[in-house]
Order: C-alpha cells, then structure tokens, then sequence
C-alpha cells in the first residue's frame, strides 16, 4: 500500500479480533490475566510481547500507536494523554539536570512555560535563541547541549526556519532535532526527509477528527543514532536503535503515567481514516481566505506563510505540502479585535486548532495570559492579533461571516 488513506483505513492489528471487527475494538479496562505465572512475567520483563495494566500498554493505543507507524513509516509510535505529556516525554529521556537545550521564545503559550518555568526548576538550563538564524544556532552549541527543539511553523507567530540546516547543525555535534509538528502533522510534512529526528504532536487537532478527544503522539522517525547519546548508554546495550523509545516508554512515560485513554485512541484512530481529506479542504480554506483578507478595510495585518507577501513563503514552500489551517489577521486595538470577534456567527470563539469547524481566539489575552506586555511585545504578541484556525466550512460562508464582522 503507498497511498496516505488508503494506509490509513487498512492498517492491521497485531491483535485479530475473534469476532472479525473491521476497527480494533475499544478495550476500556485496567488489567489483562495470563493463563500462567510465567506468562505474566514473560510479558513484564519483555520476553513477550502483551499487555500487563493499561498504564503501560493497551491493545487499542497500540493499535493507534501502529497506525501512526505505518503512516509515517517510522521506527516506533507511542500515544500519550497529551501534546504536552509528548512534549515532556521527549526533553526529559535526552536531558537531566545540569545540561541545556537550544530552542526559541517563539513557543506555543504552555510550551513556552514549561521550558521556562518546569525545566528551569528541574535543573535544566533553556537558550532561547533566535532559530531561525543559522549562525546564532552555531555559537549556542556546547558541550551541555543535549537537543533542539521548535515548532514547525511557530504558533501563532507563524514563523518557519530551515529545518534542513539546523538538522545539519544538531547532527554535526551528535544532538539531535526535536520538532512540534502539530500545526504541521504527517500528511503536509514528510519530516524525516528534512532530518526530524523525533517529532512530538498534539493528536487532539486534525487526528482526533475535529476536536473529539485530547492525546499526543512522539515519534522516532529511526534516523538518529542513539549510541552516541551519554544518556542512553545503558537503554542501547539493551535495546539498540530503539534505546530512545525504550527509556521514552520504560522510564519516562511509566513514571509520569500519561497514558491515552483507549476511547480516546479509539476516536483518534478514526480521525486518521479521514484525516487527508479534512486536511486538504481545512487549508485549502486557509490559503484562500488569507488570499482574500490582504487589503481587506479593517485588517491591519495578515499572516500566513503560503501568502508570497510572507518572509517565510519561500522555505515554507520548500518544507510543506500545506502551511497548516492557521492564519492570522491584527486589528487596529482590543476593542475593534474583540468587537470583531464578538460580531462573528459561524466562527466559534474557542481556543482549538484544526477542529473541523473554524475557531478564533487572542492569543495575547488567551495563550499568554499571564505573560508580561513586554514579554508579549517580544514574541509579536498585540492585543489586536487574532489566531484565525480555519476549518472545513463552505468558503463562502465563512467569508460572509467575517464580512459582516468587520461591517462590511
């Protein structure tokens, strides 16, 4: 099979289902009993391959988990409760305290926080640095760097870098690249080409199916050769190219229990039958809607990478099939912003992207909260910027919508 959907609907289980279900079924329980003792502990110490207690695996994530897999045609998949457990997953199997990593302030709200505040505390020293500048990369590289890590296309800044060379910069010192491919999953980006080491994302967006469930997804796209990491000296001895995701797995994720509920693997392994196709029609709307808002009365700004009046066109151009369903659009002030947004009747005001229905929200009141106006000003955030995620409404609709917003 080569085609993305037709993977997607015809991925098979490891387990077949006595009663021949054409969709692994939903297995909503906590424990699994083995006809031996020694079966169990054949399980538990990894000479066998089941499932024990589902904080640890369960054969509907794994289904999932699989599913991803084969889509991505990478060397392993693991679900977690959240893009954030993804995130955290991913840092903490390469870094402990005392070592760095190099990323940019040009994060995702909570993203952001959690490098500056809950890896801080852990010991972890943080270099934000401008990433989109090759140069300033290569002089924050030291000894005590241990990743990079950045979104691929920065949300809602909408900022694209040249993933290729940074993955250039990170391999030529051993590190690897770690990108949030969330506003750009699988079916737009093909990461592993542009050498993505590990990708972390928020399966709650176009995954889930339009904003059904909430999960994340870490992927180990098998191209980082984990025997020269320190710190997974000890997982390679016992499980080679897959020492990354044994610790991910064994150490990181069982300890901090972020497991995805099977209901929720469930509903997101339906979301991928249909994915392409909501992807397609979402930026499709994206791209056309941005086309038609430049110029527009009462626009001050708008910001999407495909637009060619955007500095990042070219190599977002180079990197993606889409730039992903989000565009941004800046009002004059506050209060013409939220008139707007209060004004609108299909465009819902939530704080989501890439649910199948178009939702807007400001990220200045919304996504840094509790960020300082300085800090905000330094990150491109105004309190006239709105985060526009488009979804797969007739366009027409949605362009009359925004029409009568803004007193057209």
């Amino acid at each position: 099979m080569a085609g993305f959907i037709t993977k997607a609907l015809h991925t098979r289980s490891r387990i077949k289902d006595a009663n021949g279900a054409l969709r692994m079924p939903v297995y909503e329980n906590a424990a699994f009993e083995f006809d031996t003792a020694e079966a169990i502990d054949d399980v538990s110490v990894g000479k066998s391959i089941g499932h024990v207690y589902t904080r640890s695996s369960n054969p509907t994530v794994e289904h999932f988990e699989l599913s991803v897999k084969n889509l991505t045609n990478s060397l392993g998949v693991m679900a977690f409760g959240s893009g954030m457990a993804a995130i955290a997953t991913a840092v903490l199997t390469l870094v402990k305290a005392g070592e760095s990593i190099i990323t940019t302030k040009y994060l995702f709200g909570h993203t952001l926080s959690f490098f500056q505040n809950t890896l801080t505390a852990l010991g972890i020293n943080v270099k934000f640095v401008d990433i989109s500048d090759e140069n300033v990369v290569e002089r924050s590289f030291d000894t005590s760097v241990k990743l990079i890590f950045l979104e691929s296309i920065s949300n809602p800044q909408l900022q694209v870098a040249n993933l290729e060379k940074l993955a250039e910069l990170s391999h030529t010192r051993n590190i690897p690249l770690v990108v949030d491919t969330t506003p750009t999953p699988f079916y737009m980006f093909e990461a592993k080409k542009f050498g993505v080491d590990i990708e972390v994302l928020s399966s709650t967006k176009f995954i889930s199916g339009g904003g059904t469930s909430v999960g994340g997804l870490l992927i180990d796209n098998g191209i980082f050769d984990w025997k020269k990491t320190e710190n997974l000296k000890s997982n390679y001895a016992k499980a080679g190219h897959f020492a990354f995701l044994h610790k991910a797995r064994k150490e990181i994720f069982q300890g901090f229990g972020a497991v995805l509920s099977p209901t929720s693997a469930y509903l997101q392994t339906l979301g991928l039958e249909t994915m392409a196709l909501r992807i397609d029609r979402a930026c499709e709307n994206a791209l056309e809607l941005a086309s038609w808002l430049e110029g527009k009365k009462g626009i001050k700004s708008v910001n999407y990478p495909f637009l060619k009046s955007s500095p990042f066109y070219e190599i977002a151009k180079k990197q993606f099939k889409y730039a992903g369903s989000i565009l941004s659009i800046e009002l004059e002030s506050k209060s013409s912003a939220y008139r707007f947004m209060n004004r609108l009747k299909i465009i819902r005001r939530a704080t989501n992207i890439h649910d199948n229905k178009s939702l807007i929200v400001s990220p200045y009141f919304v996504i840094y909260p509790f960020n300082s106006h300085e800090e905000k000003t330094a990150l491109d955030i105004t309190p006239g910027l709105l985060r526009l995620s488009v979804g797969i409404e007739n366009i027409e609709d949605l362009k009359e919508d925004i029409e009568q917003a803004l007193g057209g």
